[in-house]
């Protein structure tokens, strides 16, 4: 459980992060930010690295999926993953000016904080990955790599999200998203190509 000073400086990282780049954002800007001393930021997390390394465990799309997971496994897997991809759009609008500045200067990080950011995306394809594996399980999905799948699935959703919102610069309405899921969930599922009916 997160103290409220904790917050207030997660909260400052978030801010100042998406607004400045990681480079950009001074540790003793963000102590300013969230009311408090740099002395106070240094004691809760210990570096500026560690901070970042928080700031995406809590503000993006694992914890999220963390909290469906439970409930995926009672739903068909069409519905399931039309769920999890409208939670992961709607987590990616939520941060884009983050993800905005992060995907700009990636190649600018300190190594620690590309692997920091690596290794969470990472996880989030890992995650994804066990509902794949509980699924062949069950027999409801392909005998393919979970992990591949799952890479697959994230990525047309990020690339979609990255083309419209950031590159284009237009909003994924709810009704766009809704379309556009549906559309990306039954290719991925089903794939493309039509069976053709041949004569015995």
């Amino acid at each position: 459980m997160k103290t409220s000073t904790q917050q207030k400086l997660l909260d400052a990282t978030l801010k100042l992060i998406s607004e400045k780049g990681y480079i950009g954002a001074t540790t003793r800007e963000i102590a300013q930010e969230a009311g408090v001393t740099e002395l106070t930021l240094f004691r809760h997390f210990g570096s500026k690295e560690r901070l970042f390394e928080e700031l995406l465990s809590t503000y993006t799309f694992l914890p999220i999926f963390q909290e469906l997971q439970p409930g995926l496994e009672d739903l068909p897997c069409e519905d399931a993953l039309k769920l999890v991809a409208t939670r992961f759009l709607q987590a990616l609008k939520q941060r884009k000016a983050m993800i905005k500045i992060m995907h700009s200067e990636i190649t600018l990080y300190p190594e620690k904080i590309r692997t920091v950011y690596n290794n969470f995306i990472d996880s989030m394809r890992s995650a994804l990955a066990q509902y794949f594996c509980l699924l062949q399980k069950r027999g409801k999905f392909r005998n393919v790599s979970p992990e591949t799948a799952a890479r697959v699935f994230l990525s047309i959703l990020f690339s979609y999200f990255r083309t419209e919102e950031i590159v284009r610069g237009q909003e994924i309405t709810k009704a766009k998203m809704e379309k556009n899921v549906h559309e990306f969930v039954d290719i991925f599922l089903h794939g493309t190509e039509v069976e053709i009916a041949t004569d015995m």
